[in-house]
């Protein structure tokens, strides 16, 4: 009995540290193979979304609307996956995705497509503005730039007013105060990569709402308009990726009472 006893303890302690060894090589292989998938990923998806911006514009450029309307679809979902990939806050990748419900509105050629569009990129905004505000405090010149946004707004607006159809005047005109906003936030807030891209949005829209005003536009329009959209959530992207993390503050350590 006790030859046998023993014979089985030892046997379970064999049991065991094989079991714990084969599960750590799993694991290790595992976690492995997940790192590596994910340097993969960082490489192949900003190649696809390359690609897809490559295919639009080049779409565009030649006037093929076909083009255009397979690859549009996918510019916003592959730059949020991108961000997600280098751990970008949530409320980029939010945005970013609020985008692309703008911008799959945006394919159909009815008034009640282009507000629901309109008011997509308006919740993206809102997500831009509330992660911009975590960003710090505003730059020490950000009271010399409100000035210049305040009056690239009103300027634009009313230029644009007497063309407008009657019933987008207010929904135009409350979506560009947001999106100057915006705008400047990132500038003062967030960096000289990310305000680019908020003023390149500025353009990219007010080129869209030259459009609806029926102004005289340049050859190929909507070249110019994706152009300077996707150079502007590009940039958005990276002004925030670039962004210094703020250091946490040290804990309040007190000594014990005797």
């Amino acid at each position: 009995m006790t030859a046998h006893g023993t014979d089985r303890t030892d046997g379970t302690d064999r049991t065991d540290g094989t079991d714990r060894t084969a599960r750590t090589d799993r694991t290790a292989g595992t976690d492995g193979t997940v790192g590596t998938d994910r340097s993969a990923a960082r490489r192949i998806v900003p190649a696809l979304f390359a690609l897809a911006v490559a295919v639009d514009l080049g779409s565009l450029a030649a006037g093929s609307d076909l083009g255009h309307l397979v690859a549009k679809p996918f510019l916003m979902p592959l730059l949020a996956a991108w961000a997600a990939l280098l751990g970008a806050p949530r409320l980029l990748v939010v945005a970013v995705l609020f985008g692309w419900g703008g911008d799959v509105f945006l394919l159909f050629d009815a008034e009640a497509a282009f507000l629901a569009g309109m008011l997509s990129f308006a919740v993206g905004h809102l997500c831009y503005l509330a992660l911009f505000r975590r960003g710090g405090p505003a730059h020490p010149r950000a009271a010399r730039l409100a000035p210049a946004y305040a009056i690239a707004l009103v300027g634009t607006v009313a230029l644009l007013w007497p063309d407008l159809p009657a019933d987008l005047r207010i929904p135009v005109a409350g979506y560009s105060a947001l999106l100057t906003a915006m705008a400047y936030v990132a500038a003062t807030r967030v960096g000289l990569i990310a305000g680019i891209g908020g003023g390149l949005f500025l353009l990219s829209d007010t080129l869209i709402a030259t459009g609806i005003a029926e102004w005289p536009q340049a050859p190929r329009p909507d070249l110019w308009v994706m152009l300077t959209y996707l150079a502007a959530q590009f940039l958005i992207v990276r002004g925030v990726l670039d962004r210094p993390t703020a250091p946490r503050p040290a804990p309040d350590v007190r000594p014990a009472r005797a």
